[in-house]
């Protein structure tokens, strides 16, 4: 590659950016749902997700932002069960890579009044209908492994 090129791909690369996804879940056996919300530029179902949060861990950030984004609050798992690969929209319109990482979260309460009620859509589906909302291969993988373990 000429010095050129290599410059030019060093003013454009991005390392991926972190992520945490909170997965919500409420029921147990066939009858568990899970709750998406809709995305605030694009309207896709999504799982709620945010950035890293000083002083909170992972699990405890992907639980806050379950709270802001969908009014649910629970247990959450303190270990992550996988990430996948994602790409971000970033506010000059650029697609940057994201690593997200997952955290189950056993929902026990939903609120009607939350940070995000007037901007988000927020539904419960049962798992199959949800995965193909998700539209997510590597994610839907880490739902199902989960779903399978032995519990």
């Amino acid at each position: 590659m000429n010095s050129f090129l290599r410059l030019t791909a060093s003013l454009f690369y991005r390392p991926p950016i972190l992520q945490m996804a909170a997965l919500c879940l409420r029921g147990t056996g066939e009858d568990t749902e899970v709750l998406l919300i809709r995305s605030l530029d694009s309207r896709r179902w999504i799982l709620p997700k945010g950035w890293p949060m000083r002083g909170k861990t992972l699990a405890e950030a992907a639980a806050i932002e379950a709270w802001e984004e969908a009014g649910v609050t629970g247990e959450v798992e303190p270990d992550s069960i996988g990430s996948f690969a994602s790409f971000k929209r970033r506010a000059n319109g650029l697609r940057q890579r994201s690593t997200i990482e997952v955290f189950v979260l056993h929902v026990a309460d939903v609120a009607k009044d939350f940070p995000e009620a007037d901007m988000r859509e927020s539904r419960w589906f049962p798992v199959t209908e949800a995965m193909e909302k998700l539209k997510e291969p590597e994610l839907n993988g880490l739902i199902t492994d989960y779903l399978s373990r032995p519990r």
